[in-house]
């Protein structure tokens, strides 16, 4: 009975909180304050820094004063939106420190075209002034063409601008330090989160100590692209705390008003979890595989061991181009042939019993030239599908029947429910249009299609 009062009162309370949070949201005039941001990005860094002198004493109580409080120390803010936004706040770290790194990831993972459309943001957030000036020598040292292209942006808001970070209250019992620790976190990502309003359409969050995979910006591209017409708040490319979050620029500033509106209540990754929740985004909605992949050792809190590590990250990931999925095996609910080859946290799950000839079909939309196919299924070694092969095939119709994949050229069988076949290009002489997965024998058990991932020859693509 006390534990059914207690969650009784937890739920009052968590709805009574995110009730003043949207009433507080919806009251705020977002375009003023990103008309306002629009004219300071025209200005040098040495006019954001004389609006400082008019702001600085009513940023406490004007969260809208934010994007004023930050001063621009290296780059040229670009005169066009791009399409991303890289965010990353880095501080002093006792150990080791990761942040050229993570840059050297972000620019040698893309592609010149993608950098194009890309901007890096960069908040030295630590207020050891001098740490703060080493780091930007570094940074112009390394990242001369960079900052000279507007591609890299790194901004500092200095520590009198900070609301108080110590006496704290003392939410989930957390140690004092680590109140200020988190607590100081959330409002470093308020001043960088509203300095990234407006710069692209959308804005990726990252930490200083990730490894990117390949081409991760068209990834997000094409991620983007198949959302449609479909609202939504955060789209997440790892499953790792507040990286590889993506946000539309439009609600930056909203998001920047609430992580500072409520930076001692809480974790930065809870207040993320709140703010997609209340603007009516009820599930997560997360790719596989993941984008970023955190390779820190060591925490930039109290310099203490991290293993973090995300399992469903690919240095290189599938490209899966735009196709079209069928198949003959019924249907489990919700779990839709689509799931297997979307790259996202869902999976194809079919009903026994499974003939030998039921068929997996995918029909490129385009004729492609693969050079590598992988195929995953079951979960937890439990439906498998036991007995299959796999063909490419040059044309696809469509009978009365279904859809058939033909002139096809073989590529092998399942093992263990498995299948990688690399190298593809070289025993193909035309591009394909279809991969078929043939069911070989009978098997009573369901089966779960879990990845279907193709990735294409770039140097063989045909248009």
């Amino acid at each position: 009975m006390r534990c059914y009062f207690k969650s009784v009162v937890w739920t009052v309370v968590g709805v009574a909180v995110l009730t003043s949070i949207y009433i507080y949201c919806r009251r705020v005039q977002l375009t003023e304050s990103m008309e306002l941001r629009r004219t300071q990005y025209q200005y040098s860094s040495v006019s954001r820094n004389s609006s400082n002198e008019s702001c600085s004493q009513d940023v406490v109580k004007n969260p809208v004063c934010l994007s004023a409080s930050v001063r621009l120390l290296a780059g040229i803010i670009p005169k066009t939106q791009g399409y991303l936004t890289v965010g990353l706040s880095s501080v002093k770290r006792k150990k080791e420190n990761y942040l050229m790194t993570t840059l050297r990831s972000i620019f040698t993972q893309s592609s010149e075209d993608e950098l194009s459309q890309m901007v890096v943001v960069v908040l030295l957030a630590d207020f050891d002034v001098s740490w703060v000036q080493e780091t930007v020598t570094s940074i112009e040292e390394q990242f001369s063409t960079r900052l000279s292209q507007g591609q890299l942006l790194v901004i500092h808001a200095d520590q009198d601008l900070y609301p108080p970070l110590t006496g704290l209250k003392r939410n989930f019992n957390d140690a004092p330090d680590r109140v200020t620790f988190r607590s100081k976190q959330n409002v470093d990502y308020a001043f960088l989160v509203d300095f990234s309003a407006g710069l692209s359409q959308y804005y990726l969050m990252l930490e200083d100590d990730v490894t990117c995979s390949k081409g991760f910006l068209t990834s997000i591209r094409g991620h983007v692209q198949s959302q449609g017409s479909s609202q939504w708040v955060t789209l997440e490319f790892s499953k790792l705390g507040y990286i590889g979050k993506l946000y539309n620029s439009k609600d930056l500033s909203r998001l920047a008003q609430f992580l500072y509106l409520f930076y001692q209540e809480m974790p930065c990754d809870f207040l993320l979890s709140h703010f997609r929740t209340l603007l009516m985004q009820d599930k997560v909605i997360r790719f596989r595989p993941s984008l970023f992949q955190h390779m820190g050792l060591y925490s930039s809190f109290r310099g203490t061991h991290n293993k973090l590590k995300d399992e469903d990250f690919q240095q290189d990931p599938a490209d899966n181009p735009p196709a079209d999925v069928y198949t003959d095996i019924e249907v489990f609910e919700k779990h839709a042939p689509d799931n297997a080859y979307s790259q996202g946290t869902s999976f194809f799950w079919g009903k026994s019993p499974i003939y030998a000839g039921n068929y997996f079909l995918i029909a490129f939309h385009r004729p492609v030239v693969p050079s590598r196919i992988l195929i995953q299924t079951g979960l937890d070694g439990k439906d498998l599908l036991k007995s299959a092969d796999v063909v490419v095939g040059e044309i696809v119709l469509k009978t009365g029947s279904g859809v058939e994949c033909t002139k096809n050229h073989s590529m092998g069988s399942l093992k263990e429910g498995q299948f990688e076949q690399l190298n593809v290009q070289e025993t193909l002489k035309q591009p394909v249009l279809c991969l078929k997965i043939t069911v070989t024998d009978k098997q009573e058990d369901w089966v779960i299609v879990r990845n279907i991932q193709v990735w294409i020859d770039k140097e063989k693509k045909k248009d």
